[in-house]
């Protein structure tokens, strides 16, 4: 009997991929009525996706009070990294402008999703990024979003402007006073507190030794944060605290970074006399500036100019918002906060960054084979958490680095090999004698 063969082919239904789908949303101001619209906002995604057939729920990123200029906003960044993940296969937004205003980070952000297979749609604009022509209707939208945030932003400075002429401050966010209907208003408590640093620093007390007792006594700063040499100081030099204003000291730079730079003469300032009560006399402030000169003075070595490096004043603490300076330890020269050099973690919890790898990341960035220079195109830095540098470019760009701590052992140089040894030897020749 001969046997027969024959291929057989079995049918089977194959299982539709559920699409695992999120939301972003967000509201560029803080008011109660804009944070209404954001739960809002988060209560209306949960329903569209939970009751979309096909649509796996992860949830509803938002960001409160922060403007789509800049993309230091928290669940933004974390929304990018899921969908680095794998985790997301679409992402659902109001529009353009809550996505980013910023025409160049909003196309660099599309087309990474992009390339993950991530699609993203914009409902008032009704555009799916993965359609043959959503490149080109985002760009020519996001330039409106742009012009839109650049028109925003002009109007505001007129506004803060002519406040200015008629002799009103921007803001009344300093420790001591409350800004109420047009004038500072005095808050005692807050007013004895600096009455003290003033006090304190005239009988000697220099800047960190204020910032512990302050600490230590768990009195908090103007929005409940920790003192530092630089809130002391912030303090010392406020000349608002006599009663006078000196209104326009900086300027915006632009609409976009929204970083602000000293007002050298750029544009007029405004000197106003007795237009609120004063904390401090005048001849105690005058007193405390004197003695600021002087401790500078002392400490300051006649012809020697300070010594800059590429990445002065350009690295942002994310943790507490001061900028990184340079270092030398026994190891290597390092750059770190100077929050946490000197009132340590509990202050603020930042890592320092090794030179040689903030070089190397520097290079990367601008696709170099070796640092030596930083050119215009890296306009800022901001170190986060997780070993995370946001490198802020010229053109708009922004571009993610991170970076692997080293092990303690690659991490010693050869002298501190050498004193280790030495000091086992001896321990050991004292152990033997005994």
């Amino acid at each position: 009997m001969n046997r027969t063969i024959r291929q057989v082919k079995f049918q089977t239904s194959a299982t539709p991929k559920l699409t695992r789908v999120v939301a972003y949303a967000r509201v560029s101001s803080g008011k109660d009525a804009m944070l209404h619209s954001l739960s809002a906002q988060i209560s209306y995604y949960s329903d569209l996706i939970q009751s979309h057939p096909g649509w796996v729920y992860g949830g509803v990123y938002a960001d409160e009070a922060l403007t789509g200029t800049k993309d230091n906003r928290d669940n933004f960044q974390q929304m990018l990294s899921d969908c680095r993940a794998g985790k997301i296969d679409l992402v659902i937004t109001k529009s353009i402008s809550r996505f980013a205003r910023n025409t160049v980070t909003l196309l660099n952000t599309v087309r990474e999703l992009k390339s993950l297979g991530v699609i993203v749609y914009f409902e008032e604009q009704n555009i799916y990024t993965q359609s043959s022509d959503g490149e080109l209707m985002m760009t020519i939208l996001a330039s409106y979003a742009q012009e839109e945030s650049l028109s925003a932003s002009e109007n505001q400075k007129w506004r803060i402007r002519h406040n200015f002429e008629s002799g009103m401050p921007w803001n009344g966010t300093m420790l001591g006073y409350r800004y109420e209907k047009g004038t500072l208003t005095v808050v005692p408590a807050e007013a004895e507190t600096v009455k003290r640093i003033f006090d304190e620093y005239l009988s000697g007390l220099g800047l960190t030794a204020i910032a512990k007792r302050l600490n230590a006594n768990g009195i908090p700063t103007r929005f409940g944060n920790t003192w530092g040499k630089s809130s002391v100081l912030a303090v010392l030099r406020n000349y608002a605290y006599t009663g006078n204003l000196l209104l326009q000291k900086s300027r915006r730079v632009d609409h976009l970074t929204k970083r602000d730079v000293p007002n050298n003469g750029e544009l007029p300032q405004y000197h106003v006399e007795s237009s609120h009560e004063a904390i401090i006399d005048a001849d105690t402030f005058i007193a405390v500036q004197n003695e600021i000169r002087c401790r500078a003075e002392k400490h300051t070595h006649p012809g020697m100019s300070k010594q800059t490096y590429p990445f002065t004043g350009l690295i942002e603490c994310g943790c507490c918002g001061k900028h990184y300076r340079r270092k030398v330890t026994k190891a290597r020269p390092v750059w770190i906060c100077p929050t946490f050099n000197t009132l340590g973690k509990d202050a603020c919890p930042s890592k320092q960054i090794p030179e040689d790898t903030l070089y190397r990341l520097a290079a990367e960035v601008l696709e170099t084979d070796a640092f030596d220079t930083l050119p215009s195109k890296i306009t800022a830095v901001r170190a986060e958490n997780e070993n995370k540098l946001t490198f802020f470019m010229a053109d708009g760009e922004e571009i993610v680095k991170r970076w692997q701590d080293r092990s303690r052992r690659e991490s010693w140089t050869s002298e501190m090999k050498d004193a280790a040894r030495h000091r086992e030897l001896e321990r050991r020749q004292n152990h033997d004698a005994t």
